[in-house]
């Protein structure tokens, strides 16, 4: 199993990297979070995850441990394939997930295509005891607020990568439905 490459990335594809490794290139998909802080002629470090399937070996890669684990826990779910995984990371970062899962915030894991309602049940269901559901620190509403801004956002016109991706930007220390949004707004130029 490969579970770490370090090497310089040669190409950038639209969702994948090809990284040199002692003159070998790997192809790997790569988690949206992790997928924007690389460039093509830099040093690179990721987790990997060797996904075997019928025909085919395919490499995922994360900039953190901590991803690779959310994801991993992911695709142990029946029905959750590694796109759909890739996916789910994009949303937002690690923890908030984990918090979303824990609350019960089906309507979080909806936003990625190809998970409908039973299956972000499926994946609450089956994750929410792993992260803690019940622990002190895990709250529900400030999903439900970002969800709220990410809807408005699209209501806008925005399309949903460039509202997620503004969203994540927006401080943690900004509290509150309206100010998150006025937030955003004024990040994308508004």
């Amino acid at each position: 199993m490969i579970g770490h490459l370090e090497g310089k990335i040669i190409f950038k594809g639209e969702r994948h990297v090809i990284l040199d490794v002692g003159g070998a290139g790997y192809k790997i998909f790569v988690a949206a979070s992790s997928y924007k802080n690389l460039s093509a002629g830099e040093k690179a470090a990721l987790w990997t995850h060797l996904h075997v399937k019928e025909g085919a070996l395919e490499l995922y890669g994360f900039s953190h441990q901590s991803e690779l684990e959310f994801f991993e826990s992911l695709i142990s779910i029946s029905g959750i394939g590694p796109k759909s995984a890739l996916g789910v990371l994009s949303l937002a970062p690690v923890d908030s997930l984990k918090r979303a899962i824990s609350s019960g915030d089906t309507s979080y894991l909806t936003k990625v295509s190809g998970i409908g309602r039973k299956t972000a049940e499926k994946i609450v269901l089956e994750l929410k005891d792993k992260f803690g559901f019940g622990k002190v620190g895990y709250v529900g509403d400030e999903f439900k607020e970002d969800t709220d801004i990410l809807d408005a956002l699209l209501a806008l016109g925005y399309s949903q990568r460039e509202s997620r991706e503004i969203l994540q930007k927006v401080p943690a220390s900004v509290k509150g439905r309206e100010k998150r949004l006025k937030e955003a707004l004024k990040m994308l130029g508004k």
